[in-house]
């Protein structure tokens, strides 16, 4: 075990993390300023405003699609505005693009690069009172560079308007900022994609901004429980039996429930034993017995079962640790696991992997074990038993370190999903592994003789890896495929839902289902998603499907940026990782 790689499982988890980098270091969100060009405006007039953007100075070639970019599967940047009661938008003016040349393209892209404005034009009736109003609006916009786009994110903008009296003097503010706005040239706004109008609640002393109807929205999810949650494309009946499940109380039954979970632990505890049987560790293990003074050095066969057992327990701590560390601090990996460039670097590291198993590469730090001594005054105590298995297990010979890797993403993958028992899975490879030393510290054990058939044992191993990077490589496929979607007629098609009665706003669709007592079915969408828009011309558009969610209050939550709230919090409840994903919830009371 001390004859090969130190930290391999470290160095391992460092590749597929820095292949990930781009997705998981995404630019910061892009500094927004929102201005008006006078003090006041008094009742029927307009007024002009700007909204200015300027991208993440620390990353090199950051720049955005333009807002009618030439290639349509592109992601516009658009600016969407929720006028109060009295104003309306008159205009929106973005900016003339920059032609950008990139490798592959037949022409070049329409952008905007580091820094841009918008320009708007708002008009205030004649009977707004005087007093500060508030417009707000949200930026979405995706930035990219040479080498890739991100996410696309939503930017919450506000501009405070002063309404004055009729006959008050008002003056000119800002007037650099529009020095180079064309207004007059822009376009006027279509009532679906830049204007939502907001409207006011009864009472109310203004509308809520985007922000707080997100903070309202969270705050209303805890009078709700979750009744079911279904993640990518179903069949009509299937997604019929999805709604008859939430509502009979069954529970979504995760990878161990109700799905042999002995078998999956027997099967991980196999393995673990049959590490033992590889020739990175059958070798290895009389000489560790004798340097923890098991084994015939022992003087009793119960105080060899004793250091054995100290060394293997050891070794299925360390796992069980190591295994808790990287699943429970990875918080954001269901968000990262949805990433196709995620996905690939899984794959590609396993390949890495399976290649070493067949010994097609090789990784040796044989000589870092010798830095690891015991003296004669230590050897044959319980300390140096432990500590000697902790390292043992930290220094994971090639043969063991890729098993140890797909066993702690296996869990990490399953806890995600909502199997908390996945948990145990690393540490149940480690007490298999653990087992043969208590025997051979013992003595009564006859351990195998080395030969050949350890190779064979190998690349049974190497070819399990080699599936899961197949595994993985495909899920990417999928996951770069669901994005190959024309973003508008993924906006059209939920346009048509919110005319045929859904919410497009997830606190006025929590609200109404309170107040009625009613189901929800909240439906995550983003324009990226081509899922999205075959479930909506199909599954949902099927009779039986409408008439199985008559009684329900519909939701359409946008969630192109899946760490932007409202999407992030429902997200997290259901432990969901992709798009579309399903969620219907039940009033509490």
């Amino acid at each position: 075990m001390l004859c090969r790689a130190i930290a391999l499982i470290g160095v391992l988890l460092a590749a597929s993390g820095a292949a990930a980098a781009q997705e998981i270091t995404a630019p910061g969100p892009a500094t927004l300023r929102a201005l008006v060009d006078s003090d006041g405006v008094r009742p029927g007039t307009t007024v002009r405003a700007v909204l200015q953007v300027t991208l993440p100075a620390d990353r090199k070639g950051l720049h955005t699609n333009a807002n009618k970019p030439r290639d349509p599967n592109l992601i516009p940047t658009e600016l969407t505005l929720e006028p109060p009661a009295g104003i309306s938008v008159a205009e929106i003016v973005y900016p003339e693009p920059v032609d950008l040349e990139q490798v592959g393209a037949d022409q070049p892209l329409a952008v905007y690069e580091h820094e841009f404005s918008i320009g708007v034009v708002f008009e205030v009736g004649r009977d707004v009172a005087s007093g500060d109003v508030t417009v707000a609006g949200t930026l979405r916009y995706q930035a990219c560079d040479e080498k890739q786009c991100y996410f696309p994110k939503n930017l919450p903008a506000e501009w405070t308007v002063r309404i004055v009296g009729r006959n008050a003097a008002v003056n000119a503010v800002n007037t650099e900022a529009f020095a180079r706005i064309p207004f007059g040239r822009g376009q006027k706004p279509g009532l679906a994609a830049d204007i939502r109008p907001r409207p006011e609640p009864a009472g109310a002393a203004s509308a809520a901004t985007s922000e707080e109807r997100a903070r309202d929205a969270v705050a209303r999810l805890d009078d709700f429980a979750v009744a079911g949650m279904t993640v990518g494309y179903l069949g009509a009946e299937d997604f019929l039996q999805f709604i008859r499940d939430a509502e009979a109380g069954v529970v979504q039954k995760g990878l161990f429930e109700g799905r042999g979970p002995l078998a999956i632990l027997l099967i991980v505890f196999l393995g673990g034993l049959a590490l033992n049987l590889t020739p990175c560790v059958l070798p290895m293990i009389p000489i560790n017995l004798a340097i923890i003074g098991a084994g015939s050095q022992a003087g009793s066969r119960s105080r060899g079962f004793l250091l054995g057992s100290v060394y293997g327990a050891a070794m299925a701590f360390v796992y069980g640790v190591l295994g808790l560390i990287v699943v429970l601090t990875a918080g954001t990996f269901g968000t990262i696991n949805s990433s196709p460039w995620f996905n690939l670097a899984i794959a590609l590291v396993f390949v890495v992997l399976g290649l070493a198993m067949f010994d097609l590469l090789v990784i040796d730090f044989s000589s870092l074990g010798s830095r690891f001594r015991v003296s004669e005054q230590g050897r044959g105590t319980l300390v140096v038993a432990f500590s000697m298995g902790a390292i043992a297990a930290l220094l994971a010979g090639a043969c063991v370190a890729p098993v140890v890797v797909q066993v702690v993403l296996l869990s990490s993958n399953m806890y995600a999903a909502g199997t908390t028992a996945a948990l145990a899975l690393p540490f149940v490879l480690g007490v298999g592994m653990a087992v043969p030393w208590p025997l051979a510290g013992a003595g009564i054990s006859a351990l195998p003789r080395p030969g050949a058939w350890m190779v064979a044992v190998k690349q049974v191993f190497g070819v399990v890896i080699l599936g899961t990077a197949l595994y993985y490589g495909y899920e990417s496929y999928l996951l770069f495929s669901n994005r190959w979607v024309d973003a508008s007629e993924v906006s059209a098609s939920v346009e048509e839902k919110l005319k045929a009665g859904w919410q497009p706003v997830l606190a006025d669709g929590l609200a109404a289902a309170s107040a009625e007592g009613k189901p929800v079915l909240i439906d995550l969408w983003a324009t990226w998603c081509k899922n999205c828009l075959v479930m909506d011309r199909t599954t949902l558009a099927n009779q039986d499907v409408t008439r199985a969610l008559s009684g329900y209050v519909k939701v359409k939550l946008q969630a192109e940026d899946l760490d932007q709230s409202p999407a992030r919090e429902v997200l997290q409840r259901v432990k969901s990782s992709g798009l579309p994903t399903y969620v219907i919830l039940k009033p509490k009371r």
